[in-house]
This record gives structure tokens, C-alpha cells and sequence, in this order.
């Protein structure tokens, strides 16, 4: 006998709703965590980062607050008390975290938790334990590029600033991804002077290039620097601070800063935990499984980041729902990571899922575009916040939303709309029947869906 049903390596968002939804379905649960209850995405990156990201946006609002006829002296901010605030939201999360698996009988075990079998864990030395399922949900950490050496004080990853008291005078943040972005729209508004550098020809450039174009825009306006098509080559540490030499095709530019920081995506967290030892798959650094999460040996799955299927902690939480609804004889549907939701928290906020325009004409889809601009928005009006749009790509002959494009006020918030259409095989038909409340943002959506056929009304 098997001293559990299931044991899951890992508790950040994806091994922690793992185990409690399979304590909902009676399976005797354990939890193997090495460090904070959360993970990564709860203690370093989704939920401080948020926290950081809508102090920035009270600072502007209240830079701004002549446009609404407020007026004071002396404004002032301190960096350290955002940072503490990040922190205590993170505290209370955890400890929910942790009330959670304690109320549904999930067994938190501390340590790290090594395979000595196919169904056997080590945790720190201590007595073997077995199971007659295991998740892996060892999550990613940062990747690092040999001519960026992190030493975590001059050059850092994002784990770092979610520590860093201070804000830069001048910071080089390296890659124009979600983090990327969103560090230089936190730093940029508490004064820093910020300079992203992009290997690839646009910022966030897995996005639709409407939505990359629009973002560049609204950051050249701002004052954020950034350079696209550029590497960068050489940092020389001097003093407390660096030099940054980037290359682009017009030559090389040494950039002057405070800090660097790394944001170039993740590696998977595969060193250490016996992988080897019974055979789990593991190519380009992740974990390989099949379409229900399981790995090549019998028993064993994987979820997460540690995967490299698409590291976004909604898309683990799915992924450990469906790993263990299966385990447990149901039949959960397979996921669909194109369709997964995309969200970038900067401002103006980005959001997505499907294809973008030039993914659908390259899959031979006859495509159809409908646009509605926040210009033509009341509510954002009233918000004076009416930078961005919400694209939508159409399938011609069916109607069927391909991939939803947004970019602007809380567009964050809309995903759930569009996604449920599309999950309930709506078409931009029903989209535009649905009548939304006036003022506000959503009308976007339904506008957008108008527009494809030309009926929309406020543009």
C-alpha cells in the first residue's frame, strides 16, 4: 500500500490546485514544497508584480490630476512602501494558500522532494514516501544568457526587483516581453529612466503587430526608450553601476545605467529531482507529457511551467485540474493553449488569446478584421483613458472568432467575454446581439464584433 494516492512536487498555482481539487475527489493528498506555499507566481511574479504595477498607476493618475481639476503641492512617493505592500499581499495569499490545503485535508510537507522511484519521493532525508500518482510541478526560473552574468545587485532577474527597495536612476531592462514591459512601465513611473533592449523586431512580439505597434506608440509618448531589432553584446560593471553595449544595424551604443535587468523567459526546473533516475522525458529543458499530462512513465505527470507549454500560472492551474480529474476517472476535456488567455499588466494593459491576423492568413483561413478604437469610447473618455482598441480576427465564412486582440483601459477584464463565446461556439453574430451596459469598456467588444461587417455604429 502506497502511502498516498497522489503526491505533487511543487506548490505554486498549478501543484497547489492540483491537490486540493483532487482532496475534493477523495484522493489522500501530499504537497512537497520547498519554499514559500504560492510559488513563484504568488510570492515573485503575478501578484507582487500586480501590486507594484497599480501603485505606478495611482502615481500617474495623481501626476495627472490637473486634467480633472485637482490640484497639490509636494507630491511625494516612496518606493520601499509599494514594495512592502506588494509583500503583505503576498503574506496573506499564502497564508490562504495554506488555510486552503489544511481545510480540504491536503498533507504540506516541507523540504525538497527527490524521485528515488517511479513512485517513491526522498524529502530532505527523511523516511521515503510513496504514492501511487505523482505530479511534477517544479515550475521555471529565469533564464540566464552567458554574457549577462546575474551577480543580483547590478544585473538581476525580476525575482531580484521584486526585492529592490529603491528605483534606479537609469535601468537597461533586456527583453521586451510581459515582464519586460511591465517593469518599464513600474520603473518609468516612479521616475526612472528606462531603456528596453528586444532581440525581435517589435515589443512584445508573440502579440498581433497592431497591438506591438499600438504599445510603442503609447511608451515612445510616455518617455519610455526602447530599441528593437537590438542585442545586447557586452556589460562592463563600473563602480555601482554598468555599462551596456548594444548592437543594432546601425552599429554598437554603450548605454550608461544603475541596474540591468534580465527578462529574457524562463528555464524549466529539471536539475536536481532525480528526473533521470526513472526516465522522464526531458527535451529542450522541459518536462514532456502527452495531451492529459502524462509523462512517459507510467504514473508520473507534469504540469506547469515545467512543462514549456505555455508559462502562464492559469494555464498550470488548468493543467493540474485536468492531470487530476483524469487520474481520478473522469473525462475532462483537452486543453487548448491556443486558446489559452494572454494578459500583460503594463499601461496601457494588453490582452489576447487565438491567432493573430498574420497567423490565420498563414493557415490559409480566409480572415476578416473588426476594430473599435477606445477613442470612440464614452466610458474611457470619461476615464481619460482612451489609448488603445480591441481587434478581432474572423473567420470569413463561419464567423468564428479566430483570435481577440486588446489593448487599452482594463482590457485584462474582457478576455472572459470573447473566451466564453468562443467556448460556446458563439460567432461575432452573437457577440454583436449581446447588449452590453452603457458607459462602459465592454462596448468595445461588441463594436469590434459589429465592425466586421461593417455594422458597427460609434465608428
Amino acid at each position: 500500500m502506497s502511502d498516498y494516492d497522489l503526491l505533487v512536487l511543487g506548490a505554486g498555482p498549478g501543484g497547489y490546485v492540483a491537490a486540493i481539487r483532487a482532496a475534493q475527489l477523495g484522493l489522500k493528498t501530499a504537497i512537497v514544497e520547498r519554499e514559500a506555499l504560492g510559488g513563484v507566481c504568488l510570492n515573485w511574479g503575478c501578484i507582487p508584480s500586480k501590486a507594484l504595477l497599480r501603485n505606478a498607476e495611482v502615481l500617474e493618475l495623481c501626476k495627472r490630476a490637473d486634467e480633472f481639476g485637482i490640484s497639490f503641492d509636494n507630491l511625494r512617493h516612496d518606493f520601499g512602501k509599494a514594495i512592502d505592500r506588494s509583500r503583505q499581499i503576498v503574506r496573506r495569499l499564502t497564508g490562504g494558500v495554506g488555510f486552503l490545503l489544511k481545510k480540504n485535508g491536503v498533507e504540506h510537507i516541507t523540504g525538497e522532494g527527490v524521485f528515488r522511484d517511479e513512485n517513491t519521493i526522498l524529502v530532505d532525508g527523511e523516511p521515503p514516501i510513496s504514492a501511487d500518482n505523482i505530479i511534477i510541478a517544479t515550475g521555471a526560473r529565469p533564464r540566464e544568457l552567458p554574457n549577462l552574468p546575474v551577480n543580483n545587485t547590478t544585473i538581476i532577474t525580476s525575482r531580484d526587483a521584486m526585492e529592490l527597495r529603491e528605483v534606479p536612476k537609469r535601468i537597461v531592462i533586456v527583453g521586451g516581453g510581459a515582464i519586460g514591459v511591465e517593469f518599464a512601465d513600474i520603473y518609468h513611473s516612479y521616475g526612472a529612466e528606462v531603456t528596453i533592449v528586444e532581440f525581435l523586431p517589435r515589443l512584445i512580439p508573440l502579440e498581433d503587430e497592431d497591438i506591438s505597434q499600438q504599445l510603442e506608440r503609447a511608451f515612445s509618448s510616455r518617455g519610455i526608450n526602447f530599441k528593437t531589432e537590438s542585442e545586447v553584446r557586452n556589460v562592463i560593471l563600473e563602480g555601482d553601476g554598468a555599462s551596456v553595449m548594444v548592437a543594432d544595424e546601425d552599429g554598437h551604443t554603450n548605454i550608461e545605467c544603475d541596474k540591468v535587468l534580465v527578462a529574457v523567459g524562463i528555464q524549466g526546473n529539471i536539475e536536481g529531482f532525480g528526473f533521470d533516475e526513472v526516465g522522464i522525458e526531458i527535451e529542450g529543458g522541459y518536462v514532456q507529457i502527452d495531451d492529459s499530462m502524462r509523462t512517459n512513465v507510467p504514473g508520473i505527470y507534469a504540469i506547469g511551467d515545467v512543462t514549456g507549454k505555455l508559462p502562464l500560472a492559469h494555464v498550470a492551474t488548468a493543467q493540474g485540474v485536468a492531470a487530476v480529474e483524469g487520474i481520478a476517472g473522469l473525462n475532462p476535456p483537452p486543453l487548448n493553449y491556443e486558446l489559452m488567455p494572454r494578459a500583460i499588466y503594463c499601461r496601457p494593459q494588453v490582452a489576447s488569446f487565438g491567432l493573430t491576423e498574420e497567423q490565420a492568413k498563414e493557415r490559409g483561413h480566409s480572415v476578416k478584421i473588426g476594430m473599435f478604437p477606445f477613442m470612440a469610447s464614452g466610458k474611457a473618455l470619461a476615464m481619460g483613458d482612451t489609448e488603445g482598441m480591441v481587434k478581432l480576427v474572423v473567420d470569413e465564412d463561419v464567423g468564428e472568432v479566430l483570435g481577440a486582440h486588446m489593448i487599452g483601459p482594463e482590457v485584462t477584464e474582457l478576455l472572459g467575454e470573447v473566451g466564453l463565446s468562443r467556448l460556446l461556439e458563439g460567432t461575432t453574430t452573437e457577440l454583436g446581439w449581446l447588449v452590453h451596459p452603457h458607459p462602459s469598456i465592454s462596448e468595445a467588444v461588441k463594436e469590434a464584433a459589429l465592425a466586421v461587417d461593417g455594422r458597427a455604429i460609434h465608428v
